[in-house]
């Protein structure tokens, strides 16, 4: 019998056909040995505990990752605005720093927010850049029955591609049809500044001729053309009292009959749709930062802009929109506009702070062109809202009637 060979350390030879290629490193125990019979999978204690440490950091990091909220919001919002956010968008190769070419954008231009300013721009931009500006001459229909909701819908998704369409009307949902969502973009204005505007244009025009009112207001009495604006605020007069005074949050909360409504349910609904649907909202008091924003945004329509706009000729042109004869209310009665329009305001500050993000996102100063018209001592309260408004009415279409849109 074949005497068993011993190790020189003692006992039996653990290798008793030959040690492994290699050898065998001193002093490791059973375990370390049997893992060393398979020649992939040797390692060292070292490295098992550097994989170790690697996986934590990466665990770790992960953690901080997710907490930390994952992406700027800023570009998870403009690819829900450019198109839907993948997999891929967030790991795969970066994005192309040209963004992708909107065919179609909606522009529901807000009455008295620099619309016919930029409506002039745009003409002159359609024929640099060729794409198809679609206008409509309807300036006082700005809700919508469903049928004409879904006309509407057909005859702006059948126009020529690319195109830019701009009509005064409340957002209209394409998707609830079955049509593609366009691009949507707008500017908004402080709402007091807005109303007054709208106020005195009515009753005077602007620079372009004092007859070019009486076109749109061709059956307002003279009592009524010169009438106080202090004595219209303070004695309640419908024109300087709600619903009239809730006119922006409409433009982005939709044609739902309670979006006409002054509160909460308009308010957030007109939010949700800024954050979904609308690629820009800007502040008129920043018109020039607007201008740069489009263009950086979409320069197939807006490449240019600025320069056209700060263009001597151009501005001489747009300076003849300013509407006439504005005269600045008491502080009494600014205070009571502010309470009349406190969601106006809640929404349009937010709209501000949104626009103010953007614009650091892209290193542009945020500052306003002048200072606003709101009192120190103004102290919030609740609104009495009026009553529901019927979608099925025609008459309640009236008080709109009366108001230019422009």
């Amino acid at each position: 019998m074949k005497k068993q060979q011993q190790h020189p350390g003692g006992g039996a030879d653990p290798w008793p056909h030959g040690a492994p290629v290699g050898g065998a490193p001193a002093g490791l125990g059973g375990w370390k040995r049997r893992v060393s019979l398979l020649p992939f999978l040797r390692f060292s204690l070292r490295d098992y505990g550097f994989c170790m440490a690697t996986l934590l950091v990466f665990c770790l990091g992960s953690l901080f990752y997710q907490l930390s909220g994952g992406p700027p919001r800023f570009l998870l919002d403009l690819r829900q605005y450019l198109g839907n956010s993948t997999y891929l968008d967030d790991h795969g190769p970066p994005p192309s720093k040209v963004l992708p070419f909107p065919s179609q954008v909606v522009y529901n231009r807000v009455g008295k927010c620099g619309s016919r300013t930029v409506v002039l721009l745009l003409r002159i931009l359609s024929e640099k850049h060729g794409f198809n500006l679609v206008t409509s001459d309807i300036h006082n229909k700005t809700r919508l029955t469903k049928t004409e909701q879904m006309e509407l819908i057909k005859n702006i998704s059948t126009a020529e591609q690319p195109y830019l369409f701009t009509r005064h009307v409340h957002f209209l949902n394409f998707s609830r049809f079955g049509g593609d969502q366009p691009v949507y973009i707008n500017i908004i204005r402080d709402p007091v500044s807005r109303f007054l505007s709208n106020y005195f244009f009515r009753r005077f025009g602007d620079w372009r001729g004092e007859q070019n009112h009486m076109i749109r207001t061709p059956s307002m009495r003279q009592e009524e053309r010169y009438l106080d604006i202090n004595e219209c605020i303070l004695e309640n007069y419908p024109e300087c009292s709600n619903p009239r005074l809730f006119y922006i949050i409409p433009y982005f909360c939709g044609q739902h009959p309670r979006c006409r409504e002054p509160g909460e349910w308009a308010l957030e609904r007109a939010k949700l749709n800024v954050n979904e649907n609308f690629l820009l909202v800007g502040i008129l008091e920043e018109l020039e930062d607007v201008l740069l924003l489009l263009e950086r945004f979409l320069p197939h329509y807006f490449k240019g802009v600025l320069s056209i706009y700060k263009d001597p000729e151009h501005r001489k042109l747009g300076n003849m929109t300013v509407t006439v004869k504005k005269t600045v209310p008491s502080p009494e009665a600014v205070q009571i506009l502010y309470q009349r329009m406190r969601y106006e305001y809640q929404f349009y500050h937010y709209v501000k702070e949104q626009f103010h993000l953007l614009k650091r996102k892209f290193g542009l100063k945020s500052h306003a062109s002048r200072a606003a018209l709101r009192p120190q001592f103004f102290i919030p309260t609740p609104l009495e809202t009026e009553e529901p408004v019927d979608d099925e009415e025609q008459d309640d279409e009236k008080w709109l009637e009366d108001i230019y849109k422009r």
